[in-house]
């Protein structure tokens, strides 16, 4: 992809640019930190503009233990980098593959879904414990483009193309590398004489994330455009702003359109938490708006992972039909049903899915 013009301070720029952009000046932030080169250099750069910033800066590390000893060494690297620092650290050891024991194969998330769902998790206990208002992650303008990629070559929404956003839709998490790119991250580690801990599964084909990385981003960037990872992160930007304006319009007319509800044994064939959705009005709606509706719904009820065009149409049309009867059926990924009743429709599941523990 060419080498870029580079400078040490770019990255303290993007990363005080970021800190005032996300109003983070005054807080306790809480750095995760892998032990991995954009963490390290994270963790490296928000010490050094905490000061002028006004930030409190303390350190969590979750240890996967996926690859044995060498797990191991990264948590005593950023734990002891952390001291360097005199900065506050906690670690936690989470298990990601308990989530994947039990059920269907389809209804198990990837290895890596369960890792990234155990490590949100136990940063958040860590926040909690040390009372920082949000958690800061290393995310890159790669990760970004890497992103967005992978989503439109799996042919996601235009909603999903919006890619990583500079802070979660909670609130709790940031993301103040999102404007570098890793070879000015590195440029930066080098330069500034940093250790950071390589992790080997990163070196493997056998993920996608890990093949479009290493082989098909460089070769269109070499093929079409040099620029290509900015050129992709102002497509999400921009796709997200869109984003952000209709989902206010989605949300306004969801809570026209169906409530929470808690279906027991509903007509013998749902129960637990769902929703009761109005009858009339779905046939009139915009095709955009009624299939973000249906993602919506979907999403609320814990079937985000599941969602494609495909079952979103036939929500909406099963929604939409003329003359349904009562007691009419549609299955849903991710256990899910919907059903129409008297003068609504229930969509819940038949049983409430017990969440693993990491």
């Amino acid at each position: 992809m060419g080498r870029a013009r580079y400078s040490p301070g770019m990255v303290l720029d993007v990363l005080s640019r970021a800190v005032r952009d996300l109003r983070l000046g005054g807080q306790h932030v809480l750095i995760a930190v892998s032990g991995g080169v954009d963490s390290t250099v994270l963790l490296e750069g928000m010490h050094r503009v905490a000061s002028a910033e006004g930030l409190k800066l303390s350190v969590a590390h979750i240890n996967h233990g996926l690859r044995g000893e060498e797990s191991d060494g990264d948590e005593r690297f950023v734990s002891l980098r952390a001291a360097e620092m005199g900065l506050r650290f906690s670690s936690a050891r989470v298990d990601p593959r308990s989530l994947r024991e039990g059920g269907t194969k389809r209804a198990r998330p990837t290895l890596q879904e369960a890792a990234r769902t155990c490590r949100y998790r136990a940063l958040e206990t860590i926040a909690e414990e040390h009372a920082a208002d949000c958690i800061a992650t290393a995310h890159t303008l790669d990760d970004q483009a890497e992103t967005v990629l992978m989503r439109l070559l799996r042919g996601a929404s235009p909603s999903a193309l919006g890619g990583i956003p500079e802070r979660s839709r909670e609130g709790g998490v940031v993301r103040p590398l999102l404007a570098a790119s890793r070879a000015e991250i590195e440029a930066f580690a080098r330069s500034e004489g940093l250790d950071w801990r390589e992790d080997s599964s990163n070196a493997s084909d056998a993920y996608t994330r890990n093949r479009l990385r290493r082989h098909w981003i460089p070769g269109l960037a070499e093929e079409f455009n040099p620029q290509l990872l900015r050129a992709v992160a102002r497509l999400a930007e921009s796709q997200r702003r869109d984003s952000e304006w209709i989902d206010e319009l989605v949300e306004l007319k969801a809570g026209e359109l169906w409530g929470i509800k808690d279906h027991d044994d509903a007509e013998g064939r749902m129960s637990g938490r769902g929703l009761e959705l109005v009858e009339e009005g779905w046939a009139e709606l915009p095709e955009a708006l009624a299939l973000r509706l249906a993602a919506r719904a979907m999403r609320e009820l814990g079937a985000g992972r599941d969602i494609s065009r495909v079952h979103l149409v036939r929500l909406w049309r099963f929604l939409a039909a003329e003359n349904l009867y009562t007691g009419a059926e549609l299955e849903l990924p991710g256990g899910l049903r919907l059903i129409k009743a008297r003068g609504v429709f229930r969509m819940g599941r038949v049983e409430v899915d017990a969440k693993g523990s990491c």
